[in-house]
């Protein structure tokens, strides 16, 4: 095939030629094609964000939508860019994993957006939407084949007359037209309160064989493919309820796996350039000539989760038992386990991780630069896994004999013993017909002081973050908590390596080869508590990378920020700032509202890491 990239330059006559020609494009074309278009919409293109949201942002444990670096702009703090935005975004959302292996479902993807911050709205949007999928200009698909979901109101928010207009108003009739509620057709907020609203939904109609009479878009059947989401945040989710907010937003996302596999005409994501190097790799090692349905369901499996685990390495996050590193483990350790089901006996997850960075290395630079961490990594992981795996598999054999029900006990028994997630002896349970007992399960693991389900599942889910009164809290508490370290162990290389907060606590990780004194932790708190007692002014500015350089700026320099402007918080009165950092936001507005700091534990996390968890009386 023709490559499309030197067409996207030519002129639009001869690019819809060539679209119409060979009806097809490949993950590359897509997303050239996608940003020009909004491009020659006036929008400003915006960097790929990282897979771990910045530390405002607590509800989630990796950026699962390409909204949430843009979080403090849509609540309203101006962009540098200005009001219209477009990307593509890295993505991992764990939500679907139990799903994973069919047709379209995956843990990582990427994501195209658009936004409008204050602009444009519903019709003006829809309009775009419309335009770009249907448009021989651009992807040239038929409109006859079109359908769309559109919230169909309830309590909390009416039916959404709007967009149902402008989806008439460009050709879509009534009877392509379909109405849910929340569950399907609402985004946000991932916490108690926040921005979220509406949203309109376009799926595309294969042509395969209805499932039913009432298959409809939604269904999984593989009848209908999503390909893209209108959101309307017109709305801010209160302990009162829902209130219309001031600035209405639009943020959309097309899946670019799942467009590419429509577009050219393959049944499932797992055909196109972006897995079949993968999955011929599996094959050529579990030595499967021709696999039957369950097999190819666990190549499948393989194929996401060790993509999904490279991008998450590439991150230099490390498998564990919490938070990320919990997801981290259990992606590569279910991958093994399928491995085995498929006769995989020798260490393989590491060559299966070098064809996924070999597909996206042009485009994630920083898959090539740590590409020797994650094969280590990966393959150090397999090897712990797989010392217990055969002994693990077998005990569950022996506990389960003759029962329907897997105990809490045991099945806690499997994961502190022999290292099996719940979530993977739960699989096995369900595949031999029986089930576990979840809630026993966690009552074990309380006792014994190990991960909280309830916060592990919050942050599990996407979403706008929380942005309580707390939370905004202890995030300017963290700018006066990495400076008060500097300070006071007198080391002007210490860094933040990691951040999470909720609105009850924060936790800092930072880099220092020691565990801090007694004496040195008070006095770290003492700082801190003496520039809160200093009622200091907090401001934000806008200023080139290189400008919050000479500023002396605290910032993960490694991540790439651009050539725009970037916010910087400064913490302090002029020319005499305690605390400058590159960052977000939000903030508070003067550090007299924070309230007394406390420091309740200070540990090592990994070599060289330090973790600080504190809180505000």
């Amino acid at each position: 095939m023709i490559s499309l990239g030197f067409y996207f330059h030519s002129t639009k006559i001869y690019k819809s030629v060539i679209l119409a020609f060979f009806m097809i494009i490949t993950r590359k074309q897509l997303i050239k094609a996608y940003i020009e278009f909004f491009k020659s919409k006036e929008h400003k293109q915006i960097l790929n964000a990282s897979l771990l949201p910045e530390e405002h942002d607590p509800t989630v444990l990796f950026t699962t939508a390409g909204m949430h670096p843009l979080v403090p702009y849509l609540l309203g703090q101006p962009h540098p860019l200005g009001k219209r935005l477009v990307n593509v975004q890295k993505c991992i959302r764990t939500g679907d994993i139990d799903i994973v292996g069919d047709a379209e479902h995956l843990t990582f993807f990427e994501m195209l957006g658009n936004w409008s911050l204050g602009d444009f709205w519903k019709k003006q949007a829809i309009k775009w939407s419309f335009e770009f999928l249907t448009d021989k200009l651009w992807l040239g698909l038929d409109p006859k084949k079109l359908h769309i979901t559109i919230f169909k109101g309830d309590k909390d928010a009416p039916h959404d007359i709007e967009a149902e207009k402008a989806w008439l108003s460009v050709g879509i009739p009534k009877e392509r037209i379909y109405f849910y509620g929340k569950k399907d057709n609402w985004w946000g907020p991932a916490g108690a309160s926040g921005p979220c609203g509406p949203c309109t939904e376009m799926f595309y109609d294969t042509g395969k064989k209805a499932c039913s009479k009432k298959c409809r878009p939604g269904c999984f059947c593989g009848k209908y493919f999503e390909i893209w989401n209108d959101v309307f945040m017109e709305y801010n989710k209160t302990a009162e309820g829902y209130k219309k907010l001031k600035q209405k937003n639009v943020d959309t996302g097309m899946g670019v796996e799942r467009t590419i596999t429509m577009l050219q005409n393959k049944k499932t994501v797992y055909e196109t350039e972006l897995f079949l190097p993968i999955i011929e790799k599996i094959k050529e090692i579990s030595k499967i000539k021709k696999s039957d349905e369950k097999q190819e369901k666990s190549t499948r499996i393989i194929a996401d989760h060790i993509k999904a685990a490279v991008f998450i390495l590439a991150e230099k996050v490390l498998p564990g038992n919490v938070d990320k590193g919990y997801v981290l483990r259990r992606l590569i350790r279910r991958a093994i386990r399928h491995g085995k089901l498929l006769g995989i006996e020798k260490i393989f997850c590491s060559d299966i991780a070098r064809v996924v960075i070999d597909i996206y290395r042009k485009d994630y630079p920083l898959l090539e630069k740590n590409k020797e961490f994650i094969s280590s990594e990966i393959e150090k992981e397999e090897k712990r896994f797989r010392d217990v795996l055969e002994k693990g598999l077998k005990k569950f054999e022996k506990i389960s004999e003759g029962k329907k029900t897997i105990s809490g006990k045991d099945t806690f028994l499997l994961f502190q013993s022999y290292g099996f997630p719940i979530e993977m002896t739960e699989e096995i349970a369900k595949e031999q017909g029986k089930r576990v007992d979840v809630k026993g399960y966690y009552a074990e693991l309380k006792k014994h002081q190990e991960i909280s389900r309830k916060g592990a599942e919050k942050r599990f889910k996407g979403g706008l973050a929380d942005y309580e009164k707390e939370t905004i809290k202890l995030h300017t508490t963290t700018h006066l908590l990495n400076q008060a370290l500097r300070d006071v162990l007198n080391k002007k290389d210490i860094v933040q390596k990691g951040s999470n907060i909720t609105p009850e606590r924060l936790r800092f990780d930072f880099n220092f080869d020691r565990k801090l004194t007694d004496k040195e932790t008070r006095e770290v708190e003492n700082l801190v508590n003496k520039k809160i007692a200093e009622a200091l002014p907090i401001r934000r500015e806008e200023m080139s990378l290189e400008e919050a350089r000479k500023k002396g700026a605290q910032a993960m320099f490694e991540k790439v920020y651009g050539k725009g402007k970037i916010s910087v918080y400064l913490i302090g009165k002029l020319g005499k700032e305690f605390s400058i950092e590159v960052c977000a936001g939000p903030h508070v507005k003067n550090t007299k509202e924070l309230g007394k700091f406390k420091i309740i534990k200070e540990e090592s996390i990994a070599a060289g890491i330090r973790r600080i968890k504190a809180v505000l009386k």
